[in-house]
Parts: structure tokens; C-alpha cells; sequence
């Protein structure tokens, strides 16, 4: 089983005392340097300095550090940079005073050892680094669907542990949702510096939300460090899943690029395809009618100008407020349909780039890069979980679950209100009536500004239908375009997507999760499909806040802590029982009343047509760090 791994040693040669020393120390975030500071001096009463002058981040202002202080700090820490005296490996009591010192309110011990594996401290486990870790049985292989960021932490830590497999990817490279979704303004609610792998922090991104093309060339960056491509085939398609009782193996059916098939016998599969990944369109009576370019969002085409052209916009989601901001100072007309009203938060940072001399310090300051990603992880996930708790004593509140949720709806109210000051037909028709977070929000870049031009218009009566030359509204309106753009998201529901998985004794997992119920235990484990591994799947998602990037890495712990169990104890196959899925979802049915998400005027796709929440975790991230160490004892059966 797996161990935690040392502390690294934060000895480091003296940095060279330069302009560009100089000029990082005067461009970074000042709680990140004082974090750097004293993790590497271990200078406590320097710290306390600052504890009344650092607030949590949605506090207004967040900081009041008197210049004086800035600047003392940042001569303190060219000192010791460029000296390298008094540095010191940090105690985990010391990390803890740092962290709640720096975000301004307390962070707890349990987070510790999530901090120091997803920051890049101290990383839970290397194991092509355990002393006399046994080699893995020849002739087992894995076989993982799809090379996203799911895919992608497999493939390295599959190859860490030293097993056989190999990744099959519908595309034709790396990336997933960041190779597919290519339309103008696309980008990434999730601050760079989190939404990235643990063991590959990256110095280099260009904005503190990345584009969607700053994204996927991370991807690309990772794949070619680590050759992931090695064990990759493209442009292959899986099909169907077969689980053989007698031989523990599945026969995974692929079509090849040339449309031919083939099966593929491995001991254990790793679905990494992901629930937004099956785009749809929306079911409007005409819509094949329309003599012009019918687009989804998340299948742009490539050579699609819509300069000077009349286009109208399907959907206000995520995407959608993403697309219209890029193309409202370019088209002629624009026409945006909107079913629901979305809560808007506003964001400064969303919009920024990262400057030469932050970039600098992210690169070459010790330790800078770690703390700066606990300062996102906290300020963009388990910082913001408060906010998706019903307080009870509101529970007859329409609008808002709690006195912190309340604050933040007033918050995003006043942003909206201050944007249209001169339009209150637009205040009207945007504001919601539901408690902000029960629904995905929209980080705003441009998206409001967008709505304010002369040549957008939002409509919010429905459509009644599309005819050939435009779409008609509800009240008889005809906006006459040339370009439908759907930004209708995804089918989530149904997460078995187009694949055909056959567990034991022939049970099929898509009838029995039907278009829109699935369960599992912990997003992952099935009983009756031993071996199969759903990745990203039913209550896994962490809707309070970001995250995917650490969901995706602790599931892959999981799942190659249960193959080691397997595979160390002599067994061929793994497979959660009934009693352990039965008592998961018992534990989640129970807890999601006390939820957001549950609220009477919370409907998102994160409910199936029922009401019940099949998509969201309804814990925070650390929580579902802690499940995922290694399957609990008496949660499995071993079959030999």
C-alpha cells in the first residue's frame, strides 16, 4: 500500500540578485511572498506582522498591508534569497500557521496533507520511488478511454507504478475538452496556477484564467515531457466492453482510424471519457429547417467567419456568455435567447495577465510557485464551500441558503445593477430569482458589456420556433440571421455516453443507469463490473467551487491503490460490493438536503428530470482527498 512520502528538502543555491529578482519582488502577490518568506526563514513573529492586515478573499478590501510592511518583507526576502541563509525544511504546524495567516481566516489540520500533495510539497506518493515495490504481473494491462486531464494523470501515474497500458483517444492529440472546444472566447472558470497537475506546476501561463488555447498547450507541454504518446493510440474509438467471468478480462472493441475494429483483451478498465464530452442540441421544432450554418458551441468550425453577419446565440450558460463577449464587437447583429437567468460574478483577475515579473518569481523564487496555488485552492474551492450549505434557520428563503450565500448574491447584485445602471430592462430580465451557486455561475469577461451594445438584443420571451431564414419568438418576433449558434451544453446525464459496457452475468450499465440516473460508489465503482473504473462519475463533481483537476488526480490514487491491492495479494479481479455501494449512496441521499443544490428553486444539470442531485459532491475537496488514500477495508472483494 502506499506511503506518504518525505518532506523535500528546501535547501536551494542562492538566487542571483538582478533586475529581475527585483522586479518579481515588486510585481508578486504580497500573502504569497510572505508565505515564501517564512516557510523558508521560519520567521514567526514577522509573520504575526500581517495577521490583522489579511482577510478572507471575498472580504472588501481583502488586504490593508501598509506599504512599509510590503516593502520590509520583500528586503527580507531578497536577503535570504540571495544569501541562502537560515533555510530550513518547514514543520507541518508551521505550514498550517502560514496558510491561515495568509488567507485570513483558519485552515484546519486536515488539510494538511492535501495542501502538501496538491501544492507540490510534498507529493502523497511516488511509487516508482518505494523501496522494493514489487514489479506489477507480467501480462496485466489497463486500458484507459481518453487522454483529457482524467486520461492524462492515469497514463503518468500508471506508468509511475510500472503497469502495462494503454490510452485510447477518439482525437487525434491530447487534451479532451481543451482539443475539442475551440470557439472564440473559450476559456476556463478555474484559475491557471489550480487547474493544472500537482507534479507539473507551471510557471508559464499567460493569463490567471486560461484561454482555452492557453490550455490545451499545456496539455501539449505535459504530454511531450512526460511522452505520454508512447502509450497513446489516436483517432480510435472505443465501442464496447465485455467483462469475461472465467478468463477476468474485458474485450474493449475499438474502431480504428480506418473504420475497421478490433478487440483488445485487457485485465482492468479506466473509463476517463468524462460527462462533458456528448454535446447537445436543443429539441426547437424547425431548427434542420434553417437555410444557414446550424454550430454548436463545443464543435466550432474551423474555418467559420461571422464578421458582419446577423447570428443568433442558443442558451446564456457558460459558454455562451464566453462566445458573446468575443463576437459582439464583430457581427453584425446578434440576438441572444436566454431560457435562464445565471448569477454573474465579477472577477478583476479573469481578464489579467500575468505579468513578466510574476511570472519571473513563479519560475525561479523557491517554494513561490506551491504557495501561490494554495492561495487559488483556497480562494476558488474549499474557501468558497460555505456558500452551497443551507443554513436552516433560512430554509424558508428563496433566494438565498445562508448569511455567507446572502452576502455573495447581494455582491453579484450590486455588479449587475452598477453594469446597468441605465438599463433597467436588463437588470430585470437578468436578475434571478434563486440562490446564487445552486446553479452554475459565469465569471464575467465581457459578457455583460457585450449585452449592452447597440447591436446585441436579449431575448427572454422562448423560442417558438426556427424557420428557415431566422427564429421566431414566443411573441410572434422574427429575428431574421444568418448563423445559429447552439451553446446548449452537454448530455451529463447519461454517463455511459455511446459506449455499450457488459458486466458480469451480461449486465448491461446503461440500462441500468438509464438516461439520467446513474450511481456508483465514490464516481467510480459498480458492483457487478469488477475491474471497471468510471472516472468523473455520478456525485463526483465538485460544483461548489474548482476542482476537476484534483478530482481527476485522487481518483486515479484510488483506482491504482485498489489495482495494487489486487494485484499484490494475487488476485484477478476488484470489485466493490453491494453492501459498500448501498451504504455510499445512503451517505449521499442523506447529506444532499443539506445542500444548495437540493433548494426548491435550484434546477441545473446537475438534477436528473427527478430532482435528485446525480452530479454534484456534496462535500469539500480535501473530503474527497481523504476518501481516496486506498480503498477502505471491507468496501471490496477480491476475486482470485
Amino acid at each position: 500500500m502506499a506511503t506518504v512520502q518525505a518532506a523535500k528538502d528546501t535547501a536551494f543555491a542562492p538566487v542571483e540578485d538582478s533586475p529581475e529578482l527585483a522586479r518579481a519582488l515588486a510585481d508578486a502577490n504580497v500573502p504569497t511572498l510572505l508565505a515564501t518568506y517564512v516557510y523558508l526563514s521560519h520567521d514567526t513573529a514577522f509573520l504575526e506582522r500581517f495577521a490583522a492586515h489579511i482577510r478572507p478573499a471575498f472580504s472588501q478590501p481583502p488586504t490593508d498591508i501598509p506599504t512599509a510592511l510590503a516593502d520590509e518583507l520583500r528586503l527580507r526576502l531578497r536577503r535570504l534569497l540571495t544569501t541562502g541563509e537560515g533555510v530550513a525544511t518547514a514543520s507541518d504546524a508551521l505550514v498550517q500557521r502560514i496558510m491561515s495567516v495568509t488567507v485570513g481566516e483558519p485552515v484546519d489540520d486536515e488539510f494538511i496533507e492535501l495542501v502538501n500533495d496538491q501544492c507540490g510539497f510534498r507529493p502523497w506518493i511516488d511509487r516508482s520511488a518505494i523501496p522494493g515495490r514489487a514489479p506489477r504481473p507480467a501480462g496485466f494491462k489497463v486500458l484507459v478511454i481518453g487522454a483529457g486531464m482524467t486520461g492524462m494523470a492515469a497514463a503518468t501515474k500508471l506508468r509511475e507504478a510500472g503497469y502495462d497500458f494503454v490510452v485510447i483517444e477518439k482525437n487525434s492529440d491530447v487534451g479532451g475538452t481543451w482539443y475539442e472546444n475551440r470557439y472564440p472566447g473559450v476559456g476556463v472558470d478555474t484559475p491557471s496556477h489550480f487547474y493544472s497537475f500537482s507534479w507539473e506546476i507551471w510557471p508559464d501561463w499567460q493569463h490567471y484564467h486560461p484561454k482555452g488555447a492557453d490550455m490545451q498547450t499545456y496539455m501539449l507541454t505535459v504530454a511531450d515531457k512526460y511522452d505520454l504518446r508512447r502509450d497513446m493510440r489516436f483517432d480510435t474509438t472505443v465501442e464496447t466492453l465485455v467483462w469475461d467471468d472465467a478468463s477476468a478480462t474485458w474485450t474493449v472493441t475499438v474502431r480504428r482510424p480506418d473504420g475497421t475494429r478490433e478487440d483488445l483483451v485487457v485485465n482492468a478498465v479506466i473509463n476517463g471519457h468524462g460527462p462533458v464530452n456528448r454535446y447537445k442540441f436543443p429539441d426547437i421544432a424547425g431548427l434542420d429547417s434553417f437555410d444557414g450554418p446550424v454550430v454548436h458551441t463545443a464543435n466550432w468550425p474551423a474555418n467559420l467567419d461571422l464578421a458582419g453577419k446577423r447570428v443568433a446565440v442558443i442558451g446564456t450558460g457558460a459558454s455562451a456568455a464566453q462566445l458573446v463577449g468575443a463576437i459582439a464587437p464583430e457581427v453584425a447583429e446578434l440576438t441572444v435567447y436566454q431560457r435562464t437567468r445565471h448569477w454573474v460574478l465579477f472577477n478583476p483577475e479573469i481578464a489579467h495577465e500575468v505579468s513578466d515579473g510574476m511570472k519571473w518569481a513563479l519560475a525561479h523564487i523557491p517554494t513561490f510557485k506551491e504557495w501561490f496555488r494554495f492561495r487559488v485552492y483556497w480562494a476558488a474551492a474549499d474557501g468558497l464551500f460555505a456558500n452551497v450549505l443551507q443554513d436552516p434557520a433560512w430554509a424558508d428563503n428563496m433566494l438565498a441558503v445562508s448569511q455567507g450565500n446572502e452576502m455573495t448574491r447581494q455582491y453579484a447584485l450590486s455588479y449587475l445593477q452598477q453594469k446597468f445602471a441605465d438599463r433597467p430592462d436588463l437588470i430585470e430580465k437578468l436578475t434571478p430569482d434563486f440562490p446564487i451557486f445552486s446553479k452554475r455561475i459565469i465569471l464575467d469577461n465581457g459578457w455583460l458589456d457585450a449585452l449592452a451594445r447597440p447591436n446585441v438584443h436579449l431575448e427572454d420571451q422562448g423560442i417558438a420556433q426556427i424557420l428557415p431564414n431566422g427564429i421566431e419568438a414566443r411573441d410572434g418576433s422574427v429575428f431574421e440571421c444568418d448563423v445559429i449558434v447552439c451553446a446548449t451544453g452537454f448530455n451529463v446525464a447519461q454517463m455511459v455516453g455511446n459506449l455499450t459496457i457488459k458486466g458480469a452475468d451480461g449486465r448491461d450499465l446503461g440500462q441500468e443507469w438509464g438516461a439520467e440516473d446513474p450511481r456508483s460508489y465514490l464516481g467510480m465503482c459498480i458492483p457487478g463490473f469488477p475491474n471497471y473504473f468510471h472516472t468523473v462519475g455520478p456525485n463526483s463533481a465538485p460544483n461548489h467551487a474548482a476542482g476537476q483537476n484534483l478530482i481527476s488526480e485522487v481518483q486515479v490514487n484510488w483506482i491504482i491503490e485498489a489495482l495494487d491491492c489486487m494485484t499484490d495479494n494475487g488476485a484477478r479481479a476488484f470489485e466493490v460490493t453491494q453492501d459498500a455501494f448501498d451504504a455510499w449512496n445512503r451517505k449521499v441521499d442523506a447529506r444532499m438536503p443539506q445542500m444548495i443544490w437540493t433548494h426548491p428553486r435550484a434546477n441545473s444539470y446537475y438534477n436528473n428530470s427527478k430532482g435528485r442531485v446525480f452530479l454534484s459532491w456534496p462535500w469539500r475537496l480535501v473530503d474527497f482527498f481523504n476518501e481516496t488514500r486506498r480503498p477502505e477495508s471491507g468496501s471490496y472483494t477480491l476475486h482470485r
